[in-house]
């Protein structure tokens, strides 16, 4: 598996890309990989999303507001999965989560819960899961599109989102899927994870 001090991941291979770069180049990459997939690891625990106005709901407290406004995103993400399947496009997500769940991370995860409800592929898996690959330092946030684009998305120390490095090898796609794809086989599908563990929590306090 794929490591964060593997030179393969070595940000000097890769392009580094401002936050609105970045967006651009996603969204005109994002539609040229018809008949493939695109994965994504998610490590993080904490997170903020300015602009975004269920998160912006959550961090002031308002948690009803927060869930009233994730279900608010059904239409979208139904367009936008028929869209992806239009280009016969699978998504993959993993996301890792640390118990007890964080605040952000448990608004996330009734984002997710809808992302999975219209049709990404979603599973949770623990850090147990990784601690052969953290020895040194946490794995980073990786998204792959096709058979040979990886983003390693960046983060300001605040955890918004700051761009990316952009790799454009196709041995390091492979690899950086494979390692995703091991997670997801070793993970537990979201809905099943969701009603045990994250359903009945009381609401979060902002973080």
């Amino acid at each position: 598996m794929l490591g964060l001090d593997d030179p393969r991941l070595d940000t000097s291979q890769g392009e580094e890309l401002p936050l609105d770069v970045y967006r651009r180049d996603f969204r005109e990459r994002q539609w040229t990989i018809d008949g493939q997939d695109s994965w994504k690891l998610e490590r993080g625990q904490h997170f903020r999303e300015p602009g975004f106005t269920s998160w912006e709901a959550f961090a002031r407290g308002d948690w009803d507001e927060s869930l009233r406004l994730i279900e608010e995103e059904r239409d979208y993400l139904r367009e936008f999965s028929q869209e992806v399947e239009d280009h016969r496009i699978t998504l993959y997500r993993v996301r890792v989560v640390e118990e007890p769940i964080t605040p952000y991370l448990q608004w996330e995860l009734h984002l997710l819960r809808l992302r999975a409800e219209c049709g990404e592929r979603i599973r949770v898996v623990g850090p147990e899961h990784l601690a052969d690959l953290e020895r040194s330092e946490p794995l980073p946030e990786i998204l792959t599109l096709g058979d040979s684009t990886t983003y390693r998305i960046r983060y300001t120390d605040q955890g918004i989102l700051d761009g990316a490095v952009r790799f454009t090898d196709a041995g390091i796609t492979t690899r950086c899927r494979a390692l995703t794809r091991d997670l997801y086989d070793a993970g537990e599908d979201l809905g099943s994870y969701f009603a045990r563990e994250v359903a009945h929590l009381p609401p979060p306090q902002p973080e």
